[in-house]
């Protein structure tokens, strides 16, 4: 893990697992990997930022990178997550919005900010379970992932804006296996690398955050 200065501003970037970080995000960044899943993601960024708190070096900013699934989007293109929403999370039989967390003053879906001019929006759902097929049918946001309402969180907890970068690696067709999820993230590698460099650019260029 390396936290980079682009733009007079300190970032963290987190990925969840190593086959999604090829040689084209290598050559840019040494990100954080905490693991897969919202539990893994959730235990190691907010130990991260814990210490990093305790000793005085926060970032300005987490970047969440990574693949996301989805029926609708371009395949392979990167998009950045506009809002995320917890799936996993149901306590509707007592009353509460379906992904609200009971007793927790916090919305259903939540924004994430800020956003960079040029690159494509679309909303995220964060759960544990890996989406196929027609499972795409009972879900509302645009493209799904397993870490990002997790990484979120343990940013809250620091006053640290997040931003999310998802590259759609699967969702088309149904799953078949595992080759169905990294036969492509090579190109998912690439196309994330790009965004990174419009990323930086926009920060040099004085985006706000």
């Amino acid at each position: 893990m390396r936290i980079e200065s682009w733009g007079g501003a300190r970032i963290l970037f987190q990925m969840a697992a190593a086959p999604e970080y090829g040689p084209h995000l290598q050559a840019r960044i040494q990100p954080l990997i905490t693991g897969i899943g919202p539990i893994e993601a959730a235990v190691v960024m907010a130990a991260t930022l814990e210490g990093l708190a305790r000793d005085g070096g926060l970032p300005d900013l987490v970047v969440s990178l990574g693949s996301a699934g989805a029926a609708r989007l371009e395949h392979c293109a990167v998009y950045q997550a506009s809002h995320v929403a917890y799936r996993d999370m149901d306590a509707s039989a007592l009353g509460f919005e379906k992904g609200a967390t009971p007793l927790l003053d916090l919305p259903a879906i939540q924004p994430l900010a800020p956003l960079v001019p040029g690159l494509a929006l679309a909303s995220l759902s964060t759960g544990a379970n890996v989406v196929t097929g027609a499972g795409y049918d009972t879900i509302a946001q645009d493209m799904v992932d397993m870490e990002s309402f997790a990484v979120l969180r343990a940013c809250q907890r620091h006053g640290l804006p997040l931003i999310a970068l998802r590259g759609i690696s699967d969702g088309a067709t149904p799953l078949e296996g595992l080759h169905s999820w990294t036969e492509y993230l090579h190109i998912v590698d690439e196309n994330l690398a790009l965004a990174l460099d419009h990323l930086r650019a926009a920060l040099e260029q004085g985006l706000p955050l």
